[in-house]
């Protein structure tokens, strides 16, 4: 499980062997409230969520918009 960040109490990373075949690219973020998925494309959207309120989850989104570059630089340099 690559982390590729982390904000505050938030981790952003994936998984390495998540689906067959590997699911598009995207973004799991965790804390010790809850855990939100954030799909890339065709723009950064949430996949699905657990535990985090709709303010946090606005936030997460534009964390993800903010660090989106370097979240699919180390997508590809993980699955390359």
């Amino acid at each position: 499980m690559p982390v590729i960040f982390r904000h505050q109490a938030f981790r952003f990373f994936f998984y390495s062997n998540e689906g067959n075949p590997r699911e598009a690219m995207h973004v799991h973020v965790r804390s010790g409230e809850g855990e939100a998925k954030f799909w890339l494309a065709p723009e950064v959207y949430l996949a699905d969520s657990d535990g985090f309120d709709a303010s946090t989850l606005r936030k997460l989104r534009e964390l993800v918009v903010e660090n989106q570059t370097l979240i699919e630089r180390a997508w590809n340099d993980h699955f390359a």
